[in-house]
């Protein structure tokens, strides 16, 4: 008996050691497992969070695309934006007010004739048909969603106003309400996004999807708050325009002399912007738009492909200065750039001197040479 009750004992305590020691090694190294696993989890959510700038991005690129200034012929400017395949772009009233044919200066320079169809004489609202934008695929539209408070949105402008054309925020506040001049503006969404000057009439988009959810109109506070027409509010406007053009336009009232606000750009703005946006479209990998922007001579002489082929290797090209001057008739823009390449030996980085000359052709600006330079 007293063997077996030793026996007993025995193997109780080995039971019960063994127990202890599992447990507290599955205390020590579970947790450390499951946070190693745990990282993993965290992992992809930095690098679902690095995305999105680079998302972003790409939707204000693509969407610059479709954004237009619209000029009148005392030099005055705004914004619009493609509405659909007919060439249609919705804009301001106060942008195009007692204006019947306009100028339509497209993201690369291109300047068509437009003609506006529809206007409203209280509601801020408006529509240019321009001809040349026919069969363009359009901006997507929310027909049927309402934007909310809280939306992370961009508000984009006149691509050449050359003045903080793309700015972000938030809708802060809806059903805002307040009149000028002739307008009424109603059930308005607020936004942390700053109406820039020349971005009248631009698009208001949600950020995450890229539709357009209104038309950025009014700003106050120095341009600290913007206020944005909801695009479900006027499209029975908008759309029954664009089915039956008006045949007579309403004079607007006698404080709105058809003056989008801002004064026309110059030939050295609109080369600035043009350099600025080749580099742009070679970082995005566009280099069908980068060659639409060369000039007839530089394009005859130079194939599509030999042009990408030459920038395949650049990985980014950053501006780190820029500079033009009147050169005849012509623009000299003097760019300073660092270029981050892949070779055999990885990646290296190496800064140029570019000298591109500008000119019209046809009536638009392009790009008609270049002369690159490695820094000593």
């Amino acid at each position: 008996m007293n063997i077996r009750w030793f026996v007993s004992i025995l193997l109780t305590i080995v039971l019960l050691g063994t127990g202890t020691f599992g447990y507290f090694y599955i205390k020590k190294n579970l947790p450390a497992q499951l946070t190693a696993s745990s990282n993993l989890y965290l992992e992809s959510q930095v690098e679902e969070a690095k995305a999105v700038p680079q998302a972003l991005k790409e939707i204000i690129f693509e969407s610059q695309k479709l954004v237009v200034k619209i000029e009148l012929p005392d030099g005055s400017f705004g914004s619009g934006f493609l509405y659909n395949q007919k060439g249609d772009v919705v804009t301001n009233a106060h942008v195009v007010a007692n204006a019947k044919d306009v100028k339509v200066t497209t993201a690369d320079s291109k300047e068509l004739q437009g003609q506006v169809i529809g206007i409203s004489n209280d509601t801020d609202i408006a529509v240019v048909r321009v001809p040349e934008l026919e069969e363009t695929e359009p901006f997507k539209l929310a027909k049927t969603r309402k934007a909310e408070l809280g939306d992370d949105v961009i508000a984009l402008g006149s691509p050449l106003g050359l003045q903080n054309t793309v700015t972000t925020g938030i809708i802060s506040g809806t059903g805002r309400a307040f009149e000028i001049d002739a307008f009424k503006y109603e059930d308005l969404f607020q936004i942390s996004a700053p109406i820039a000057p020349g971005n009248s009439g631009g698009p208001l988009i949600d950020a995450k999807t890229g539709e357009v959810v209104g038309i950025n109109s009014a700003t106050m506070d120095q341009g600290i708050i913007g206020f944005s027409i909801p695009l479900v509010n006027v499209l029975s406007l908008i759309e029954n325009w664009s089915e039956s053009p008006m045949e007579t336009l309403p004079r607007i009232g006698a404080n709105n002399t058809g003056s989008g606000g801002e004064e026309a750009s110059t030939n050295a703005d609109i080369a600035e912007y043009l350099v600025n946006y080749f580099y742009e479209s070679i970082n995005y990998r566009d280099y069908v738009t980068a060659y639409s922007l060369l000039g007839s001579s530089w394009q005859s002489k130079t194939a599509y492909e030999d042009f990408r082929s030459g920038y395949l290797d650049f990985l980014t090209i950053e501006v780190d200065d820029l500079l033009s001057r009147e050169a005849g008739q012509n623009v000299e823009v003097i760019t300073v750039i660092t270029a981050q390449e892949r070779s055999e030996n990885g990646v290296s980085y190496e800064q140029f001197k570019v000298t591109f000359e500008l000119g019209l052709e046809n009536d638009q600006m392009k790009i008609l040479s270049e002369k690159r330079e490695p820094m000593e």
